[in-house]
């Protein structure tokens, strides 16, 4: 039991190792074969372990630009101004409606 614990842990550290069961690549069973005969030794897991590294992209303006819909942007930034102009609109005109209704007293007719 304490190996399976141990083992959980390892696999706790190296998440990797979820990517190749998820593949269909290896099992857990597999794994946890490899982790019994040798533990966590680097040598038996350098095939598994291995640290992808960051593919590095150039960025390339020119390219960027091209891919951009200009006319929807102008769209969205027009629709965003009409907006701001309403609610800055409906702000300013803030005006508090007066109540000029006075209630009948309940028990009092029109020429009483």
């Amino acid at each position: 039991m304490e190996t399976k614990e141990k083992f959980k842990d390892f696999v706790k550290n190296n998440p990797i190792l979820l990517k190749y069961v998820k593949e269909g690549k290896m099992t857990w069973q597999q794994f946890y074969e490899i982790y019994d005969l040798y533990g966590e030794d680097k040598e038996a897991w350098k095939d598994y372990l291995k640290t992808e590294q960051p593919k590095q992209t150039n960025f390339d303006l020119p390219n960027f630009l091209k891919g951009l819909d200009l006319d929807g942007i102008q769209n969205g930034v027009n629709s965003l101004q009409r907006v701001l102009s309403l609610l800055q609109d409906m702000s300013s005109n803030k005006t508090i409606p007066t109540n000029n209704y006075k209630p009948r007293p309940i028990y009092k007719h029109f020429d009483d």
